[in-house]
């Protein structure tokens, strides 16, 4: 009787164990779309002997939206931008990291450790960066002015074309072209801004996400979008009548990071997973997929001089000179979220 009792005990210990194993053998992936090579979470799943699930958004506020309803407990990485670190930090939607568990994060550049938006990179780690511009359908018979005026200006219109999707990369674009800041907090800027995109959207197609608007533009239903750079030179390598470039006026230049969310039911899993993104062959396959710009230094001498010299992913120096990161404004970020909210309705 007491064997009996005795071997159902290890059974049932070791049901447990197995089940623990299973549901510490785990990754919920939070990530934009087209935005990963399937092939480097199949690598990592067979690595760590895990399951990767993988969700994805097309927008910033769907990210925030979906961490504050639940997703904190629900996903173990995801990928916001710059911009949004400092306040997913305050709303308490990110655990901090243990860097211990992070030794690859040696390989990055030295530009972006310790960043302004998360100093001691305590919550996050740079995982991919880039710009917006327009991806645009080469004009037969017109010389192409590389300018925001493509939207923004009726006569240098060159065809339909669609607007982002995004209050931020859609008013900037238009404060860009009226030679202000991305950041303006201006009333009167932002006015002239507001007045720009409301003209712009009468004339356009509508609005589309990154992708949706490079998907356009190769389509040959529009003749211009703004779009994330990755979005455009993989649509610039299926079709050569394309172009990406940031307007003259200049743009945004932004950063994603990789970060684990407050109540995260995976940390350690979530750390393996971000060292492997960190190492540098796992570095050159995100880049190489993504067609982003990849900020680790280990990684640059195995991504070859055609990636490097492509001025659509690592623009030249004239080009950096007239890019701005998006900050964080506060409570001032409101003034974009009714300008948006007035665009959207009318």
């Amino acid at each position: 009787m007491s064997r009996s009792i005795g071997l159902v005990a290890v059974l049932l210990t070791s049901l447990a164990w197995n089940t623990a194993q299973a549901q510490a053998n785990k990754l919920n992936l939070f990530i934009w779309s087209e935005y990963l090579d399937p092939s480097v979470v199949a690598e990592f799943e067979k690595k760590f002997d895990c399951k990767v699930t993988v969700d994805l958004y097309e927008d910033e506020a769907g990210m925030q939206a979906k961490l504050q309803g639940g997703g904190k407990a629900l996903y173990d990485v995801v990928v916001p931008p710059d911009q949004t670190i400092p306040g997913l930090i305050k709303l308490k939607l990110l655990a901090p990291l243990r860097l211990e568990n992070l030794p690859n994060l040696k390989n990055l550049e030295d530009r972006f450790i310790n960043p302004p938006y998360d100093p001691g990179n305590k919550y996050s780690v740079a995982f991919q960066w880039g710009t917006v511009g327009l991806y645009v359908r080469k004009p037969k018979d017109i010389k192409l002015d590389p300018s925001w005026g493509i939207l923004f200006d009726p006569a240098q219109q060159i065809g339909p074309f669609v607007l982002m999707d995004t209050a931020r990369e859609t008013i900037g674009a238009a404060l860009k072209y009226k030679g202000y800041s991305l950041n303006s907090t201006d009333p009167a800027q932002l006015k002239e801004a507001r007045e720009l995109v409301l003209a712009a959207k009468r004339r356009s197609q509508g609005f589309e996400n990154g992708v949706g608007g490079k998907n356009k533009v190769l389509a040959k239903g529009t003749m211009a979008a703004i779009v994330y750079n990755g979005d455009a030179v993989r649509g610039m390598s299926e079709d050569e009548e394309t172009v990406f470039f940031v307007p003259r006026e200049g743009g945004e230049i932004w950063v994603d990071n990789l970060a684990v969310p407050a109540k995260a039911p995976h940390r350690d899993m979530a750390e393996k997973f971000i060292n492997f993104l960190l190492e540098p062959e796992t570095a050159v396959k995100v880049a190489k997929f993504s067609q982003y710009a990849s900020p680790n230094k280990a990684a640059k001498p195995l991504l070859g001089e055609e990636d490097l010299k492509n001025p659509a992913i690592y623009p030249p120096a004239e080009v950096m000179q007239k890019l701005e990161f998006l900050q964080d404004l506060g409570r001032k970020t409101r003034l974009y979220d009714e300008i948006w909210t007035q665009i959207k309705s009318k």
